[in-house]
């Protein structure tokens, strides 16, 4: 089992093509999909398990990619670590979880941190500083797929929905070295 965050620059950065493109890409874990928000959507309780794949919604495509389930988690900042706390404790320990969120690195220490590079207009959301710190990796759209290695690893993709070979074997290699016994909330001192 595995916790997966994927964090962006703003809207529109790409966070959901590649949560989608991470769940075809490793087809054999049973995912756990998660996206976080605290803007209104049409969805009345804060914990909403999405149940039709489609495209109409981030989980429903989460679905079409192949997760086994999908969850909307919509609360403000106050109410957030008990709805987390809520999630995980219903969670099989055979799932892997992927967050689509910003801000859950303020509650959880993922196992990884991928961070989707965009350039936005108006600048970054502030807290993708947060996600800049913990990623373990970043992932862009590029005109063809190749790796940039430094002190931290780049990918770029030809398609943030098709993830490439050498960032499909850095994920199972990732993956199979960090193995936990079940999961635990942990609160953070806010970041800047």
């Amino acid at each position: 089992m595995a916790i997966i965050v994927v964090g962006g620059s703003g809207r529109g950065a790409g966070k959901t093509a590649l949560i989608c493109g991470l769940i075809r890409a490793l087809p054999d874990c049973p995912w756990l999909a998660v996206k976080i928000t605290s803007h209104a959507h049409d969805v009345a309780e804060p914990v909403f398990e999405e149940t039709a794949a489609g495209q109409g919604t981030d989980t429903a495509r989460y679905l079409a990619a192949g997760a086994k389930r999908a969850l909307l988690v919509k609360a403000h900042e106050e109410a957030f670590p008990s709805l987390l706390s809520q999630v995980l404790q219903e969670l099989p320990p055979e799932s892997h979880l992927v967050f689509e969120s910003n801000s859950v690195l303020r509650y959880l220490r993922p196992d990884l941190c991928l961070a989707v590079a965009t350039r936005l207009k108006g600048g970054h959301k502030a807290s993708y500083a947060m996600v800049e710190r913990c990623m373990d990796a970043s992932v862009a759209l590029g005109g063809h797929d190749h790796v940039i290695s430094g002190e931290k690893i780049h990918f770029h993709l030809a398609s943030l929905e098709r993830l490439s070979l050498p960032m499909i074997a850095w994920l199972r290699e990732r993956m199979a070295a960090r193995v936990r016994d079940g999961w635990s909330v942990v609160r953070r001192d806010p970041l800047p």
